[in-house]
């Protein structure tokens, strides 16, 4: 079974430049190398364009990575291709804000587009 979809809906107010802002308090997904769970807050921000993505399905999708193994830098840059890839905004944002681990904190940002 793979991933869930990231659903949308109309943005109604396009035209207007405003931010969305999302935390996923309760991330998890496993270390791909040792299985042991990762937690972290996840925070989305993005500027819809024509669309915006539906929160329930957000919540399905944050949640089938549970039983996912996948780095840190891979998840927070996956989930921000995928939102990129189902609303197309006009900017995202997505950190990765991962809690302590073998006595090391992890925070990863990625964006869209890229600033570089």
């Amino acid at each position: 079974m793979g991933q869930p979809k990231l659903e949308t809906f109309k943005n109604q107010y396009r035209g207007r430049e405003y931010e969305i802002e999302i935390t996923c308090p309760e991330f998890t997904c496993l270390c791909p190398r040792t299985g042991q769970p990762d937690f972290a807050v996840i925070k989305i921000k993005y500027v819809p364009d024509e669309l915006c993505i539906e929160l329930k399905s957000l919540k399905l999708y944050m949640f089938s990575y549970r039983d996912t193994g996948q780095f840190h830098e891979h998840v927070t840059n996956k989930i921000l291709d995928d939102i990129v890839e189902a609303c197309r905004p006009i900017r995202a944002e997505v950190i990765g804000d991962f809690n302590v681990r073998g006595g090391i904190k992890t925070v990863v940002k990625a964006t869209y587009p890229d600033r570089r």
